[in-house]
C-alpha cells in the first residue's frame, strides 16, 4: 500500500476499518451567513469539502460519513458532486438537535465493520493528515485518543460570579481538537450511557472519560482551528493564500 498522507504505518493498522464521522449539522449562527459556514467557500472550494478532502488523503481511513440537517442534504450532495473526492466512499447521515445527537447519527451510519471511529468537525479543515494518522493509531493502541495543542496562556477557572476559584498549572492545560478517535465500541457505549443518564458533553472524549477510561492525547497544530467567526474566516483565507494545501 501507498503512504498516502500518513507517513510509515505498521501493516497491522492496514488490517483495521477506520470510519471518520464529518460533523456539519451545525448552522455556524456566529458566522452570520445565510448558509451554514461549512459551506461556505475557501479559496473557492467549500469548507466542508476542503475537510473531506484532507481526510481523504489519509491511507487508514477507508469511510467518510457526514452528518448534516435534513434541510442541507442537497446542498451536500451538489458539493460532494463536484468537489468530492474520487477514491474514499462518502456519505450522508441526518444531524440532530446536539452535536452528541449528530454524532451518534454518524456512528449508526458507518459500516458494521467498522473498528475505529474519527469524529472531525466539518468547520476544521486544515487539519494535517500526518497528524490525524497518528491519533488513529494511538486510538487502535489505548483505545481512545484526541489531538489537542498546548495553552499558551495562563487559564483561570472562575465562579458564576465572575471571581478566579483557581489558576491550574498552564503545562497541564491542552487545547482540545478533533479528531478524537475511538474503538467503535467503546465510543457506542459512551453515546448508550450518557443518552441513559441525560449527559450532554461538548466533546465525545468526555464521554468517555466519564466512564473512566483513559484518553491518550496526541498533540495537533496550530492551523487545526475550528472555524467559527468572520475573523476566522479572513484567517483561513489568507492561510490558503499562504501555500496550505487544499
Amino acid at each position: 500500500m501507498g503512504s498516502k498522507g500518513a507517513g510509515s504505518i505498521p501493516a497491522l493498522f492496514f488490517l483495521m476499518k477506520v470510519a471518520a464521522i464529518v460533523v456539519a449539522a451545525g448552522q455556524g449562527s456566529r458566522m452570520g451567513s445565510e448558509i451554514p459556514k461549512v459551506f461556505l467557500p475557501l479559496g473557492g472550494i467549500p469548507m466542508v469539502a476542503v475537510t473531506i478532502r484532507a481526510l481523504a488523503t489519509v491511507e487508514l481511513i477507508g469511510e467518510i460519513v457526514v452528518v448534516v440537517a435534513p434541510e442541507h442534504v442537497p446542498l451536500l450532495e451538489r458539493v460532494l458532486e463536484e468537489w468530492g473526492p474520487a477514491k474514499t466512499p462518502v456519505h450522508h447521515a441526518l444531524g440532530g438537535a446536539e452535536r452528541q445527537d449528530s454524532v451518534a447519527a454518524g456512528l449508526a451510519a458507518v459500516s458494521a465493520e467498522t473498528e475505529i471511529v474519527a469524529v472531525h468537525d466539518a468547520a476544521r479543515p486544515f487539519v494535517p493528515p500526518a497528524r490525524v494518522t497518528a491519533v488513529i493509531q494511538a486510538a487502535a493502541a489505548e483505545g481512545a485518543a484526541l489531538l489537542a495543542v498546548p495553552s499558551r496562556d495562563t487559564v483561570k477557572l472562575v465562579d458564576d460570579h465572575g471571581l478566579v476559584t483557581q489558576t491550574p498549572p498552564r503545562q497541564r492545560v491542552w487545547l482540545a481538537q478533533t479528531p478524537q478517535v475511538f474503538r467503535a465500541g467503546l465510543l457506542r457505549e459512551a453515546h448508550a450511557r450518557a443518552r441513559q443518564d441525560g449527559i450532554v458533553a461538548t466533546d465525545d472524549a468526555a464521554l468517555v472519560e466519564r466512564m473512566g477510561r483513559p484518553v491518550k492525547v496526541v498533540p495537533g497544530e496550530a492551523s487545526n482551528l475550528k472555524i467559527t467567526t468572520p475573523a476566522d474566516l479572513q484567517w483561513a483565507e489568507w492561510y490558503l493564500r499562504s501555500g496550505a494545501p487544499r
